[in-house]
C-alpha cells in the first residue's frame, strides 16, 4: 500500500480530501465455530475471470468467481499506479487465496469453501457499491457462507 507522501501532489490531495462513508448497519460477530464456518473470498482486486467483462474505471458492480476457477483464468483488471502486479503473476494466493481456504477446509479448520467468491474494483465510491454489495450479502447467504475473507488490494 502506497503512502499519500508517495503519491504524485494532485492524486494525494484528492484522496486526503475523501470523506469516509458511515452506515447505518450494524455488523454482526456471532455463529458457529470457525471449524463449522462456509467461507467465501471477497475481493477488491477487480478479479475476473478470463473471457468474463473486465472491470473498467470505478465500476461498482462485482464479477462471481466460481471455485473450480483456475490460476491461469483469472486476470487481475485493477488498474492504478498504486499497484504492484508481480505477487499476483507469481502467486494467486497473495490476492485471491483459494488454494489456502482449500487446504484449511482439508485440515477441518474451516467448516467449507463457498461455491462461488466476488470481487468488486476497490477504487470505487462505496455509496455506489453499496446495493451490489447488498446483491452479494443475499447470495452468499444463499449459498450458506458464514464467514468472508475479505481479500484487499
Amino acid at each position: 500500500m502506497a503512502r499519500l507522501t508517495d503519491l504524485p501532489p494532485a492524486v494525494a490531495k484528492r484522496y486526503a480530501e475523501l470523506e469516509c462513508p458511515s452506515f447505518a448497519t450494524t455488523p454482526w460477530a456471532d455463529g458457529p465455530p470457525l471449524a463449522e464456518r462456509r467461507v467465501a473470498i471477497v475481493s477488491s482486486a477487480g478479479l475476473v475471470v478470463r473471457g468474463e467483462k473486465p472491470f473498467r474505471g470505478r465500476d461498482a458492480d462485482y464479477r462471481v468467481i466460481p471455485s473450480e476457477t483456475r490460476p491461469d483464468q483469472l486476470m487481475l483488471s485493477h488498474i492504478s499506479i498504486n499497484l504492484d502486479r508481480s505477487g499476483f503473476q507469481e502467486d494467486w494466493n497473495v490476492v485471491f487465496p483459494l488454494d489456502r481456504l482449500r487446504e484449511l477446509a482439508a485440515e477441518r479448520v474451516i467448516g467449507s469453501v463457498a461455491a462461488t467468491h466476488y470481487s468488486f474494483m476497490g477504487a470505487t465510491d462505496p455509496l455506489q457499491m453499496e446495493g451490489y454489495a447488498c446483491e452479494v450479502a443475499s447470495r452468499l447467504k444463499d449459498d450458506g457462507v458464514d464467514a468472508v475473507l475479505l481479500s484487499p488490494v
